[in-house]
């Protein structure tokens, strides 16, 4: 935690629509503050939701730009104006360059809607009930220039049910990710987050022969404080 009085270190946060992880992330009350929320489509409600947090926002609108290089470099523009600690993407819809993530390198982080490295990419659900799988879920984990890929922080798996439609699994996914991403950028604030040999230790976690934090519908390991 910061010293009283010292500065709170900033987080930039990515959007393309609802912002539902956003809202996550202001209602944990996280030792930082949200200098800004950028994103590439003007519609997307998580704007609006920013601006009556009073948290500033600007939009890079993807379309209007000629190349991705373009686009990126226009985004990192926005972005380093709040010199930020860590970038955060909360439903980003747009693939980076290496040179985009080798900027932000060690401070980009990612939620995705599976239990990576299974079901990379889009229509997560659909393809997990597709498949069968008894078993689905959600991953936050540090962005490499591979898609949906970059050593894992915190994953929560949950039941897929005989009876789930898309929908249903969705919404059980997403009240996972609401509870992981707030708890894996504070550890990146608290520095408890050590990277060796591609693996992700949590400084200070459960032991690993305790189980992790269990629920009704979900199992998240490692274990949330």
């Amino acid at each position: 935690m910061p010293l009283p009085g010292a500065a709170l270190p900033a987080i930039v946060v990515l959007v393309s629509g609802r912002g539902t992880n956003l809202r996550a992330l202001v209602a944990a009350e996280l030792p930082c503050r949200i200098a800004a929320v950028i994103s590439n489509r003007p519609e997307a409600a998580a704007l609006a939701f920013a601006r009556e947090q009073g948290i500033a926002t600007a939009i890079v609108d993807h379309v209007g730009f000629a190349s991705r290089a373009a686009f990126e470099h226009e985004l990192t523009t926005q972005i380093d104006l709040h010199t930020p600690t860590l970038v955060v993407l909360a439903g980003f819809m747009r693939i980076f360059s290496p040179g985009f993530v080798a900027h932000y390198a060690g401070r980009l982080l990612n939620i995705h809607p599976s239990l990576l490295p299974a079901y990379p990419g889009l229509h997560t659900h659909r393809r997990a009930l597709a498949d069968g799988v008894r078993v689905h879920g959600c991953t936050v984990h540090f962005v490499t220039d591979a898609l949906d890929s970059g050593p894992i922080i915190v994953q929560a798996a949950v039941p897929v049910h005989d009876d789930d439609n898309e929908d249903a699994l969705s919404a059980r996914v997403l009240a996972q990710e609401h509870r992981l991403y707030p708890q894996a950028v504070r550890w990146y604030l608290e520095r408890r987050l050590d990277l060796a040999e591609g693996r992700i230790r949590v400084v200070d976690a459960p032991h690993p022969r305790r189980p992790g934090t269990r629920t009704a519908d979900a199992l998240i390991w490692p274990a949330l404080d």
